[in-house]
This record gives structure tokens, C-alpha cells and sequence, in this order.
């Protein structure tokens, strides 16, 4: 895609998302958050090294 159709595409979806009706933008922003999923616990509190850890030693057995 060259740039110049990037730039179209890009405001195409902006200015169809900002005619929207606002409540509209609203039911899709809560649709979209409850859709995504959320990272186990030990990433979200700790990062990926006990990821890492544990599956270090899952693979050595």
C-alpha cells in the first residue's frame, strides 16, 4: 500500500467513526473492553519472568 492510500484509508475510518452517533461510539468502546482479554495475573503483577520461569521447567522434565 503506498502512502498516499494509507493517508485515504487512515481518513476514511476517522471521519466514518466520527460520524457515529456519540451513544454509538459508547456501545462499541464497552463491547470492545469486554471482549479483550486480560493477562494472567502473574504477568499483570510480576511481567513475564515467572512465565518464564515456569515453563523453563516444565520443558526440563
Amino acid at each position: 500500500m503506498k502512502g498516499n492510500d494509507y493517508v485515504k484509508y487512515m481518513t476514511e475510518q476517522v471521519v466514518s467513526y466520527i460520524e457515529l452517533p456519540k451513544d454509538e461510539r459508547k456501545q462499541r468502546k464497552l463491547e470492545h473492553k469486554a471482549q479483550r482479554l486480560h493477562p494472567p495475573i502473574g504477568n499483570r503483577w510480576f511481567g513475564a519472568l515467572p512465565f518464564a520461569i515456569k515453563s523453563f521447567f516444565k520443558r526440563a522434565d
